[in-house]
């Protein structure tokens, strides 16, 4: 904004170099440039000051697809002047020579007519296509296509406005459109994701059941190497009761081997005892016998001895030891 300042029937007038300001004075020019200071008379003078630096519109254009479904688009558009003086002929930007500021909206027309020409490019374009190519392709088409609109049209370049640059930041359907195309994929998404739960469990089920039968099998391995370790023990006892029976049979053989020999030998020693006492007199026989009785005897308390066995004992001692010629 200019700056102003009145005194008594003259002004000056100091301009920023963002704006480009032009004097007229009996129908013409003046003055024009940028960033000027000058002395001007009020009464006689018309002053318009445009701005040159570069700007930007918000862009909102609500629009439908081949297939009815409302879809919004967003972005900016920057623009800037070309021409200050083809601009001030064509748009009032005259402005108010006692406090400096515009007297009308010019930028709003300018906006106006930009957002004009780009709304109708982006209806155009959001009619041709159904709505899922048009999610599917993104803004990007849209913008390469506004950016060549705005540069060739003939309402801005002949008001010397040009377009710089065009930034789409959405192109998107209503909420609920957009609720029931995340639907499918959604779906898929939990489909896929139910999927890898399920597979995830099979993992599981199949790693417990290899490990069951791994168990499974450890047993029966063991079962089977206690049955073999079983039947090695039985083989093993039978071997040893075997052997066991073998040792006894030679040592009760090799016994009565012994109790043959020995009791061969005691009968032999009683048939050769026999054969000696078969040949000695009853009275030596009856001697012996009395001495082993009595060596078996501890005392003898008692001892009776008849007629009849004193004269039979005496007439065998007789009849065994004769006695001498003399005594008879």
């Amino acid at each position: 904004m200019a700056t102003i300042r009145n005194i008594g029937l003259i002004a000056q007038l100091r301009s920023e170099a963002s704006r480009h300001v032009i004097r007229y004075s009996g129908g013409r020019v003046r003055q024009s440039g940028r960033g000027l200071v000058f002395w001007f008379r009020p009464e006689t003078a018309s002053i318009s000051e445009v701005p040159v630096d570069d700007r930007e519109m918000t862009l909102f254009v609500r629009g439908r697809s081949r297939d009815f479904q409302t879809v919004a688009v967003q972005g900016t558009v920057g623009w800037h002047v070309v021409d200050p003086e083809l601009l001030a002929r064509r748009v009032d930007f005259s402005i108010n020579l006692a406090t400096g500021r515009l007297q009308g909206e010019p930028i709003e027309q300018i906006e106006a007519r930009l957002s004009g020409i780009a709304g109708q490019a982006v209806l155009q374009y959001l009619g041709a296509a159904p709505i899922g190519a048009l999610l599917d392709a993104g803004p990007e088409p849209l913008r390469v296509i506004l950016e060549a609109v705005l540069a060739s049209a003939p309402a801005l370049a002949e008001i010397g406005v040009a377009a710089v640059s065009v930034r789409l930041t959405n192109l998107a359907p209503t909420s609920e459109l957009e609720r029931a195309l995340q639907t499918p994929t959604y779906e898929a998404l939990q489909q896929k994701a139910d999927e890898a739960t399920f597979a995830r469990r099979a993992l599981a089920v199949e790693k417990e059941r290899a490990i069951a039968e791994n168990e499974l099998a450890t047993k029966t391995e063991l079962a089977r190497r206690e049955t073999l370790l079983i039947v090695q023990e039985t083989q093993n006892a039978r071997d040893r009761a075997a052997g066991l029976a073998e040792a006894q049979g030679l040592e009760a053989a090799a016994e009565a081997e012994r109790i043959r020999l020995v009791e061969g030998a005691r009968a032999e020693a009683e048939q050769q005892r026999a054969a000696i006492y078969r040949d000695m007199p009853p009275a030596v026989l009856l001697g012996l016998a009395a001495r082993e009785f009595a060596g078996k005897l501890d005392t003898i308390e008692h001892l009776n001895v008849t007629p009849d066995l004193l004269a039979a004992a005496l007439g065998e001692f007789r009849r065994a030891v004769p006695l001498p010629a003399a005594t008879r």
